[in-house]
């Protein structure tokens, strides 16, 4: 007779050891499961940050347009990133991640974003580096309280990577 799949021990552990809320393996591969994450990370935060910077009074196309070179680089910054900090998070035997493995992983995630954006964000809105750093520093707040909110959300539903123990 088969096992119940939520009652099982390999069902996959989100934060703190708690069952997931998916309780079967949805992703086959840590890359399919990479892949799933930035993509909707992505999608969500072009219209957070379309909506962020058209309430700051910047144009419409401007800001759709910042939005979505934002998001094509985060989201190959953000592949890279993460499989660079999973092999990190491997090799130091960490588990579980602990509130300061997940904001390390923000702060660094997007420390290096940053440097990336603000000349992109300078040319595209037609204002000064020193502007366009301001800019990138009120979404990098933004953005830090989301990415730490998303993770711990994703990993909810979907399970810890294989990485952190959750066999998800």
């Amino acid at each position: 007779m088969p096992t119940d799949p939520v009652l099982s021990p390999s069902s996959p552990r989100g934060p703190g050891g708690r069952r997931a809320l998916v309780a079967r393996r949805v992703f086959r591969t840590p890359l399919q499961r990479r892949v799933v994450y930035a993509v909707v990370f992505e999608a969500l935060a072009i219209l957070f940050t379309t909506g962020i910077l058209a309430a700051l009074g910047k144009p419409g196309g401007s800001s759709l347009a910042v939005a979505v070179v934002s998001s094509t680089v985060a989201l190959i910054w953000n592949v890279v990133y993460n499989s660079l900090f999973e092999r990190w998070e491997r090799t130091a035997g960490i588990a579980g991640r602990p509130w300061w493995v997940r904001a390390l992983h923000a702060v660094g995630f997007e420390g290096g974003l940053i440097l990336f954006l603000v000349p992109a964000v300078a040319l595209i809105l037609g204002v000064s580096l020193w502007e366009a750093f301001l800019i990138e520093a009120g979404l990098l707040v933004f953005f830090l309280v989301y990415a730490a909110v998303y993770a711990f959300v994703f990993d909810s539903v979907f399970g810890l990577p294989d990485s952190a123990g959750g066999a998800g």
